[in-house]
């Protein structure tokens, strides 16, 4: 069953919008032409209040063998995506953070009256008439599902527990349940396994986007998204982009590179088989090719070294052969500026306490090239990230530091760019745009 099934109910529901206060406040709009369909949302940063480590390195951990876990990193993120959506019938607006390095997704639940007003405010169960709860005995509960190794136990009340752990030590825990999206009384989601958190170190939930079979895109049927992320302002959530579910109206100034994907038999340990896998093949630095290996930017026999697109992480993390090629350009162009001995939570030591529009004069743009001539271009003044305390950093951090071996382009270097995920064509789409003015 398809997200959006039937192209008649697009007037209605653009009325339905208009003029219904309980639909209108999640900001959605409709587009209809040549008969295709597409929704979308506002797009926001948002400093995370208690920030968590990149959530494609998360590490799931039943709460048994947690003290067992060696962190190798401290290194948190500061920043993520916020997309409000309409859970459960009739809707509750829930913001959750857009993440396209994990698959479970899941929401702040609680069964007491809200304290707060939308959309802050927690899920509550017991006004949402699609609701249930995932019972012990379901296939979902039980260890060890191929693709889904999130630690499920049953609770006193033979309920389906799961336990979230992440690597720094934040968490959400509660039971699987199903519910689903209503843009519309007439147009919903089937229903959705989520997690339903009742104890979480965040106020917000997850939108869970990556390839496995429980993502929100493969439950929901949706074969193409796409998101416009907003230059990062001082003030957190002042500036807006957008997030498509369907069809993005703008897709034909897109550039698109093929996705690697991987069989059962191709699995690797090192290797993340759901990550959006792109074809990576050097880095420029002010109109420099770096003398980096194209294998570099490739899963090699243990699958290290693959290339993934992650909306989750904030920094844009490189295997240390990579990592060191940049530096080495880094300091042969501004190595007086670099902050000495300082290494910004352990992953990123090209930092800088100077004049931050200067330092990003003398580096010049940052290039990351694909197959097919392809390009993610990164303006210099796009490129340093404020870290803390008047600290300005690269916003490239040691991937091999936080116990991974891949390369990861984080929501940072995607400022101002559109990134689309065509499932059903196994590829990925590349756009510049002012996110900020699209709406």
């Amino acid at each position: 069953m398809a997200l959006f099934s039937s192209v008649s109910l697009c007037m209605a529901l653009f009325f339905f919008f208009l003029f219904n206060s309980c639909y209108v406040s999640f900001s959605a709009t409709i587009n209809h032409k040549n008969n295709s369909f597409s929704l979308s949302f506002p797009l926001s940063t948002t400093t995370l209040s208690n920030s968590k480590t990149n959530p494609k390195l998360k590490t799931l951990l039943s709460s048994t063998s947690l003290s067992s876990f060696n962190l190798k990193s401290s290194f948190k993120y500061s920043m993520a995506l916020i997309v409000s959506l309409p859970i459960g019938t009739p809707p509750q607006i829930q913001q959750m953070v857009l993440d396209t390095g994990s698959q479970l997704s899941w929401i702040q639940c609680h069964n007491k009256a809200p304290k707060k007003t939308p959309p802050t405010t927690s899920f509550d169960p017991s006004l949402s008439s699609s609701f249930s709860i995932i019972p012990c005995t379901h296939p979902l509960c039980k260890p060890r599902v191929p693709d889904f190794t999130l630690p499920t136990t049953c609770d006193q009340n033979r309920l389906c527990h799961y336990s979230y752990f992440y690597a720094d030590g934040t968490y959400a825990e509660g039971n699987l349940v199903r519910e689903k999206l209503t843009f519309s009384p007439s147009q919903t989601t089937p229903p959705l396994t989520l997690g339903c958190a009742t104890e979480s170190s965040d106020s917000r939930g997850i939108l869970g986007m990556n390839l496995g079979r429980l993502s929100f895109p493969s439950q929901a049927k949706i074969t193409k998204f796409s998101y416009c992320v907003p230059v990062r302002q001082p003030r957190p959530g002042s500036a807006t982009g957008s997030f498509y579910l369907g069809n993005n109206p703008v897709s034909n100034r897109f550039r698109y590179v093929n996705m690697l994907t991987f069989t059962q038999s191709q699995r690797m340990p090192n290797l993340d088989p759901l990550a959006y896998t792109v074809p990576m093949q050097g880095i420029r630095i002010g109109g420099k090719k770096l003398n980096i290996p194209p294998y570099v930017f490739k899963p090699n026999a243990g699958g290290s070294g693959q290339t993934m697109v992650d909306s989750g992480s904030e920094f844009t993390f490189l295997v240390d052969e990579a990592y060191d090629r940049v530096r080495e350009e880094v300091v042969r162009l501004v190595g007086p500026k670099l902050k000495k001995d300082y290494v910004y939570g352990d992953v990123a030591d090209m930092c800088f306490d100077g004049d931050v529009i200067e330092i990003g004069r003398l580096l010049g743009d940052m290039v990351f090239e694909f197959e097919k001539g392809v390009e993610i271009v990164i303006p210099k003044e796009r490129m340093i990230a404020d870290v803390e305390g008047g600290v300005h950093c690269l916003g490239i951090g040691r991937s091999e530091r936080l116990g991974a071996a891949g390369n990861i382009i984080g929501n940072f270097h995607q400022q101002n760019l559109w990134v689309e995920f065509d499932l059903a064509n196994h590829r990925v789409g590349f756009g510049e745009a002012e996110c900020s003015r699209l709406g």
